[in-house]
């Protein structure tokens, strides 16, 4: 499987399962297990739903938006 089809999948899986993706990346690059606080789990789980359910943008986009909301401030 290439890389690009496993990026292409990544959305399609649950939390739970890309959560422990992160979790055995993060061993890989740093040969030790991370735990997360609470806090810390928290904010990564509402960053999560929050990609999965809120309208997401490009860069160009937001670059768009800015450039609109700078000319309206003038």
């Amino acid at each position: 499987m290439s890389m690009t089809e496993i990026l292409d999948e990544l959305p399609k899986l649950k939390f739970a399962d890309r959560w422990a993706i992160l979790q055995r990346l993060s061993e890989l690059e740093t040969k030790e297990e991370i735990t997360p606080s609470p806090e810390m789990a928290a904010a990564i789980e509402a960053g999560l739903r929050s990609a999965e359910n809120e309208p997401c943008y490009t860069v160009e986009e937001i670059r768009d938006k800015a450039r609109q909301w700078a000319r309206r401030s003038s």
